[in-house]
């Protein structure tokens, strides 16, 4: 992939640019909207990565700029406003996706190999709508339904059932989970991972057909559609 990153602090775009190149792709970066917006629109990118907030052109008038001349490469929004509204007002301006600092990496590059095999494929379907067979999670709304009724889950509840979402029929471990979900980057000897899959899945699979959160002996977790 060839990728365009405008990032005005230069500590975060090192750490963008570095994990990039390590993963093969080539990339570029500006540090100010101005510089971005010209690269974005005299260069090719597969997809973009664009701060919300930059020096000269913000990060969404940029957005907005390319699509009004009609292109069409996919753009990450990097941005450390996370409510619900700011992420509305990053998709509607243009954005594909949209994730908040501090993030993983991993998490980076898997929503833009996403963004990539989505504009291959030619799909316009919403990146904000996660879907197991008949499990849906709304990323907007902050809504999750399954067979059309709505299950109440707490914060936590969502960002772990959305990390299994978003690597459906994946095996996720526990310090995956423990990572991206809890933020703990070490074995702190607690059953809060499995506990919080207990409640989730109680919430999920009780009093349905099929059950969709599965446990990996051994491995992990996995949300998996029926056979």
């Amino acid at each position: 992939m060839r990728i365009l990153v405008v990032e005005d602090d230069r500590d975060v775009a090192s750490f963008i640019r570095n994990g990039l190149t390590q993963a093969g792709c080539n990339v570029d970066h500006a540090d100010n909207g101005k510089d971005g917006l010209f690269l974005a629109t005299t260069e090719s990118y597969d997809a973009l990565v664009v701060d919300r907030m930059l020096p000269g052109v913000d990060g969404l008038t940029l957005i907005r700029t390319l699509r009004a001349s009609n292109n069409k490469t996919p753009v990450l929004i990097l941005s450390a406003l996370g409510e619900v509204d700011d992420r509305v007002k990053g998709l509607k301006a243009g954005g594909d996706d949209y994730l908040v600092k501090p993030f993983a990496f991993s998490e980076l590059l898997a929503r833009l190999e996403a963004l990539e095999r989505r504009a291959k494929s030619g799909s316009d379907a919403p990146s904000t709508v996660l879907k197991a067979a008949d499990l849906e999670m709304d990323l907007l709304r902050r809504e999750v339904r399954r067979g059309g009724q709505s299950i109440d889950l707490q914060p936590r509840e969502f960002q772990l059932l959305e990390f299994l979402l978003r690597h459906a029929g994946q095996v996720v471990t526990r310090t995956m989970l423990l990572e991206h979900v809890w933020d703990i980057h070490f074995d702190p000897h607690t059953n809060v991972v499995e506990s919080h899959i207990s409640r989730l899945r109680s919430k999920v699979d009780k009093g349905f057909a099929a059950e969709l959160i599965h446990t990996v002996r051994g491995a992990g977790y996995c949300v998996r559609s029926p056979t």
